[in-house]
């Protein structure tokens, strides 16, 4: 068997190689849509929010370009300096590649369990918060 950091690593690779090739046609990859998720979320989200919630999956400058890259192609817009706020248009693009979105991780989890899936999650986080040193919340299992 394996170990778990070569099947994360490969997962994570498979994940954006197919997100990617799934929203290529959108304009968008896998950190470009993370990004429009961010400030789907909140309206107005700063750049710092951004950055942070995405820290974990992209280095300084692969996320200034993802952000670049959605402000260019008219999908954000800056409504003050250093925040970030879809444009109407955008919003609207995004809630047809959302729909995509839906079927591929749908395809993704495919024979697996919705108890399967929430067990793989919380192992995972327990293994990060392990590392990290925060505490792990209790199981309800």
């Amino acid at each position: 068997m394996k170990p778990i950091g070569y099947w994360l690593n490969r997962t994570d690779q498979a994940l954006t190689r197919h997100m990617d090739a799934l929203l290529e046609e959108y304009g968008l990859t896998r950190l470009t849509w993370q990004v429009l998720n961010v400030v789907r979320s909140a309206p107005g989200t700063a750049d710092t929010a951004v950055a942070a919630a995405l820290a974990a999956g992209a280095d300084p400058a692969a996320l200034a370009a993802a952000v670049h890259t959605v402000l260019a192609d008219g999908w954000t817009t800056r409504p003050a300096p250093g925040l970030l706020a879809l444009t109407s248009e955008g919003d609207a693009r995004l809630a047809v590649v959302t729909e995509r979105v839906a079927v591929f991780r749908e395809e993704v989890i495919a024979g697996i369990s919705l108890k399967e899936y929430g067990t793989a999650v919380r192992v995972l986080e327990r293994m990060t918060r392990n590392l990290e040193g925060a505490p792990v919340a209790a199981s309800t299992d």
